[in-house]
């Protein structure tokens, strides 16, 4: 980060800076400082690409972070009064000095920020100037410069530049900026990612799809091993037990040549014929339904990439594409439906016919059931064991319903209740009363 920028930031700190109310780390390299007034900052540590930056809405964070480094900044700077905000040593050096109170003595402890390249840093000092804790420990053998909790830190070794000073009109607006452009670029490159990996499974089951036999030509199959079955059948007492062929007339009077299998006799062999005659006749029958699901599961796929193309965060991409979990693969196929979790309910999503009726039987009476209003559509259940569910929870599956049934942007009304009073006519068709309708724009 550029030295005239860290000299702004101090500066902006020393003027607004009076309290540290909440102090934690939200990432591995970034840590999140909330000064009075609600007035929070984000300082990403990380090696060679170090930045300060604010932002409109606070961070979702995912983990928690209780290594001695995050107790003992926590301990030290939360509730804690800011005594001075400075650029240590005039150098690319950020010192946070406080004093806290706790039921035993005063404290007095510097939250030293470090932007110095590949030696980015995060260190507690005590009064004296003592380690108490680090982000990243140093022992000798990787630096001379040794970050080990218990000892009096050493200085950096000045460098001599003279640091390119550059005006800044407006900081905390330029520090939105950081974060906005950053933000911008992430959401980029993870949006290829996920619609890539979302693309590669559409190819993939489009090759499935243009692979499958066609219905015509497993009847004609079936028609021809049964027409051959019966043939050996009608001509046993004639077929000796070494021959490998034999010659007759079909149904239409024509002389065939029809070839035996030589590992077993003509009539287990004919029996053989039958039950193939029948599987091709009954895959014949089933053919269509199975290339009806197949494509709408693609319609399904083709739906998510285009919802992830309108993703403005990385937080809703990862939401509707979630990355895989250790020892998840397994049980995602096994899985006859798409889920997916917000604020600790489970989402379920119909993305054919038969998952549509795979879910209505195997939901609980308490579950929330959606659907569009007066219009075809999947259908969600949200996973529920009480009469009632929050109202963020039903906006969100009501949008997932929306999202996964319709091809166009726009103002739709969704129908839910609990699943207790949806009544299955037939297959996925279904009567419903009483409901809640909702409307939801995508």
């Amino acid at each position: 980060m550029k030295y005239y920028l860290l000299k702004e930031v101090v500066g902006y700190l020393s003027e607004k800076a009076h309290n540290i109310k909440l102090i934690k780390r939200i990432d591995n390299n970034i840590i999140i400082i909330e000064f009075n007034n609600k007035n929070s900052l984000y300082f990403d540590l990380s090696k060679g690409n170090s930045s300060i930056f604010k932002r409109e809405l606070d961070v979702q964070v995912k983990k928690d972070f209780n290594a001695p480094f995050d107790v003992a900044l926590q301990k030290r700077f939360n509730n804690s009064k800011v005594e001075s905000v400075e650029l240590y040593n005039d150098d690319k050096v950020i010192n946070i000095k406080v004093n806290s109170s706790s039921s035993y003595k005063k404290l007095t402890t510097i939250l030293q920020l470090e932007f110095t390249g590949k030696h980015t840093n995060i260190i507690i000092l005590d009064e004296n100037r003592v380690i108490v804790e680090a982000l990243r420990h140093i022992d000798e053998f990787s630096s001379s410069r040794v970050v080990k909790v218990g000892i009096a830190l050493d200085e950096i070794p000045k460098q001599n530049f003279i640091p390119k000073i550059e005006a800044v009109d407006d900081i905390e607006e330029y520090l939105y900026k950081v974060y906005n452009e950053v933000e911008a670029k992430n959401i980029e490159n993870y949006k290829k990612q996920k619609i890539t990996q979302v693309s590669k499974k559409l190819k993939k089951l489009e090759k499935t799809v243009s692979l499958l036999p066609k219905k015509e030509e497993l009847e004609e199959e079936s028609n021809e091993l049964y027409e051959k079955a019966n043939l050996i059948l009608g001509n046993l007492h004639l077929i000796k037990p070494y021959q490998k062929s034999f010659t007759t007339f079909n149904y239409e009077g024509k002389e065939v040549e029809l070839t035996l299998n030589q590992e077993m006799s003509a009539s287990t062999y004919s029996n053989d014929l039958f039950k193939k005659a029948k599987k091709a006749k009954h895959k014949a029958q089933n053919i269509k339904i199975e290339k009806d699901n197949l494509e709408e599961k693609l319609e399904f796929l083709k739906r998510m990439v285009h919802n992830l193309e309108n993703s403005e965060s990385i937080d809703e991409m990862e939401f509707l594409y979630p990355k895989k979990q250790k020892n998840q693969t397994k049980t995602k196929k096994s899985q006859q439906y798409e889920s997916f979790f917000f604020e600790g309910y489970k989402i379920m999503l119909g993305t054919s016919e038969r998952e549509n009726i795979y879910l209505l039987k195997n939901s609980k009476a308490s579950d929330f059931w959606f659907h569009l209003k007066d219009r075809p559509s999947s259908h969600v259940f949200v996973q529920n064991s009480k009469k009632t569910i929050p109202l963020s929870v039903i906006e969100k599956a009501a949008v997932i319903c929306a999202k996964f049934s319709v091809d166009f942007e726009g103002s739709y009304n969704v129908d839910y209740t609990q699943r207790r009073n949806v009544k299955i006519q037939s297959g996925a068709n279904v009567l419903y009363n009483p409901y809640t309708t909702i409307g939801v724009k995508i």
